[in-house]
């Protein structure tokens, strides 16, 4: 480990960056076996369950490609997650969510994500929660986290947050 405080894995680990067919071969490791075998962060399931307890629907808005949307329902579903919905918006390239028009779509009360580009583009009306992530190097930083309506060190924070406000 070179940095347990970096957000992104290149940083965190002493290891050599990919580039051309090694980077492809790489990228190609994550396929529907990966979608679908994801280990859950610590108190996430249970702050999922705290918050369907509390009579809310959870549906995973992810920026994965459409052709890993099952892996990654079945991958939930495997781990406890109480969700029945995935939606893959893949990770286009522009000046805005990928996830925007799924949300707008929804119009769900609450959106929570740990990456703070993907709160850009999000209709005010839709709460924007940010939970955050390592600091060095992290994109969850600087004049952007305005789209952050708030913050939270984890998704079990933001469940007891929202459920206690």
């Amino acid at each position: 480990m070179r940095d347990p405080l970096a957000d992104w894995p290149i940083d965190r680990w002493d290891v050599r960056q990919l580039v051309g067919d090694e980077l492809a071969q790489f990228r190609a490791c994550f396929d529907h076996q990966y979608w679908s075998t994801i280990p859950a962060i610590a108190g996430a399931v249970e702050a999922c369950c705290d918050l369907v307890a509390a009579d809310y629907e959870l549906v995973c808005v992810s920026a994965i490609e459409a052709q890993f949307e099952a892996a990654r329902l079945q991958n939930l579903r495997t781990a406890g997650f109480p969700i029945e919905r995935v939606i893959a918006t893949a990770n286009a390239a522009f000046d805005g969510s990928p996830k925007a028009s799924a949300l707008r779509a929804l119009r769900p009360i609450a959106f929570v994500d740990d990456f703070l580009p993907y709160l850009r583009g999000i209709p005010a009306y839709i709460h924007a929660a940010l939970v955050l992530r390592e600091p060095n190097g992290s994109p969850n930083t600087g004049d952007d986290l305005v789209w952050a309506h708030s913050r939270h060190a984890d998704l079990a924070g933001f469940a007891a947050w929202w459920l206690h406000r």
